[in-house]
């Protein structure tokens, strides 16, 4: 629910699928932002950033942040990684239950 100032929030669901939480204009000033579920061995796909920065936020399991062709860092529940803008990346699920985790992605500003 809105308030005066515009502030507002969003309740997680514990369903195992994609929730979107923001969409971007007219919601917010051009952030968007969803929860990601994952099942073992799947990946959201490779995508890029474009002019966009993204933020990870990590909630459960255990995976793999592939950036480029061959750059990959261990993602896990309590981490966050950023992304920065023009970058092509996939988040994989290399655990043995759901790898679940919230995107936040914004038009970078310079």
């Amino acid at each position: 629910m809105a308030s005066s100032q515009g502030a507002f929030t969003v309740e997680l669901n514990n369903q195992p699928e994609y929730q979107r939480i923001l969409e971007g204009k007219p919601q917010t000033h051009g952030m968007r932002s969803g929860r990601v579920f994952l099942e073992p061995g799947k990946a959201c796909g490779q995508h890029s950033t474009k002019n966009h920065e993204e933020l990870l936020v990590f909630l459960t399991g255990r995976g793999e942040l592939l950036i480029g062709d061959n750059d990959r860092l261990v993602v896990e529940a309590g981490k966050v990684a950023y992304i920065p803008p023009e970058t092509l990346h996939d988040v994989k699920n290399t655990g043995a239950g759901p790898l679940v985790y919230i995107y936040c992605v914004a038009p970078a500003i310079e």
